[in-house]
């Protein structure tokens, strides 16, 4: 379809047409006889076939791409499957609305009015409308004699799909947000999480699986939280937008009947389930914020004509200036240029005077434009904020406290000691050992196969 589509230059049109035999629900008819007379007789019964389908696939100057599929065997089933979002498409297309498309979706529009009003635009009637327009120009099992005794297609809804994409400012965060939105959000698959979303009460009596799966395609987690045939999904989209996509598989699940009539009813039901899952959720902790600010921290940074290099963490050359801010926070009277100096020198065992001013300055330009530390107005004394504090306290207990030793354990050193963690590391380094070792016993016991086998025609041979 993609490969025709990339070739099709009209406005609409088919783009081919594809024949492919598969099962389906039919009526056939079985010879049955009377109980009475015994005299034969045909019963129509249900039963399924495999039978030719025959797909037409188009371009629709309003809808889009679509397909519809015919069923060559009674009672001609026929499925018309359409996206939404390439309506959309083709709508903002049409009224010159520029805009930056996204797989299945939207990823900025110069109109976002304009484009909620054309998808709430999306109604029964409009599809129903392509349906009928599509009818009349491709061929179909209901000839004309049929179609004026009162055979016709009418639409039920088998799968919808409603969706909300929340595009993102900054993509490079989204990962981040993700994977600490699933972390936090196992149990959302728990009944009384479930009776939250869809607003449904939940009993013992209700049939379905309570469950939340987690699903990676390639490197894209995706969360999945059901309710009987009916499934919410959420994955971030493109490495661009966090997807909340509600699908409804069977209708009957909310009391709704199928025909197109019901979809404003079941489109309520699939996006307020969007809205409440958001609802639901729950963070600990803003990891969005955190990253940036971790990042901040670690990276150069500019302001008022003045640049400075990062305060990386784990450099020798920044530990001693944030264990000296810890010092300083307790003084009163703030601190000094000179007092900085004293404490790195002691604190990286070198002597005050190979320390320049030209350095101190720097170092002190680094702190302040990181908002580590702020300068008293009308002074030369400095002050650590409370930013600072929280900063220096975090990055040299980290590191000192857990990433050195827990880093000594995980090497495996002979003269380390003893530690649960050192003795996780080994029982694990054993079993991919042990695997190794396996496999290749494996792979030598193949051969060896392999060889006397081979041997075994000629030994005939000489025998002979």
């Amino acid at each position: 379809m993609a490969e025709h589509l990339r070739r099709f230059g009209q406005g609409e049109g088919v783009l081919f047409v594809g024949k492919a035999q598969e099962k389906t629900p039919v009526f056939r008819t079985e010879k049955r006889k009377s109980p009475t007379t015994g005299a034969p007789y045909p019963w129509i019964v249900r039963s399924t076939a495999m039978v030719n389908h025959y797909y037409i696939y188009a371009v629709d100057r309003d809808f889009g791409p679509f397909f519809l599929k015919f069923c060559s065997y009674f009672p001609f089933n026929a499925k018309l499957c359409l996206n939404g979002h390439e309506y959309a498409k083709h709508q903002l297309a049409r009224e010159g609305i520029a805009f930056e498309a996204l797989d299945n979706g939207i990823l900025s529009c110069a109109d976002p009015p304009r484009l909620q009003k054309i998808c709430d635009g999306l109604s029964a009637a409009r599809i129903d409308g392509l349906l009928r327009k599509w009818l009349r120009l491709v061929p179909h099992p209901f000839t004309g004699a049929d179609r004026k005794a009162g055979y016709h297609y009418d639409i039920s809804i088998l799968q919808a799909e409603f969706s909300l994409t929340q595009v993102l400012d900054q993509p490079i965060h989204g990962r981040l947000f993700f994977e600490q939105v699933i972390r936090e959000n196992l149990d959302l698959g728990r009944p009384e999480e479930v009776q939250l979303i869809f607003n449904r009460k939940i009993t013992r009596r209700t049939p379905s699986r309570w469950r939340t799966r987690i699903l990676t395609r390639d490197v894209t987690p995706s969360l999945n939280v059901y309710y009987k045939n009916t499934r919410i999904k959420q994955y971030h989209k493109e490495n661009r937008a966090l997807r909340t996509e509600t699908t409804i598989n069977n209708s009957y699940d909310f009391g709704i009947g199928r025909r197109l009539c019901n979809l404003p009813r079941l489109r309520a039901i699939g996006f307020a389930a969007n809205r409440r899952l958001l609802d639901v959720e729950r963070l600990s902790h803003d990891c969005v914020l955190a990253e940036t600010t971790f990042q901040t921290i670690n990276g150069p940074v500019a302001a008022n004509g003045q640049r400075a290099s990062g305060l990386r963490f784990g450099d020798p050359r920044v530990h001693p200036l944030l264990q000296a801010l810890i010092l300083f926070r307790q003084l009163a009277e703030s601190f000094r240029s000179s007092q900085l100096r004293a404490h790195l020198a002691a604190l990286a065992g070198r002597d005050p005077q190979s320390i320049s001013q030209a350095a101190m300055s720097y170092q002190l330009r680094r702190l302040r434009l990181h908002g580590l530390i702020e300068r008293l107005p009308n002074s030369f004394r400095y002050r650590v904020t409370d930013f600072g504090l929280r900063a220096a306290l975090f990055f040299t207990r980290a590191y000192n406290r857990l990433l050195r030793p827990a880093f000594a354990a995980a090497l495996g050193a002979r003269h380390s000691i003893d530690t649960p963690l050192k003795r996780a590391f080994d029982a694990l380094d054993r079993q991919i050992n042990q695997c190794i070792q396996q496999t290749r016993l494996a792979a030598a016991r193949d051969h060896l196969g392999l060889a006397i086998f081979q041997l075994q025609p000629r030994q005939q041979l000489d025998q002979g």
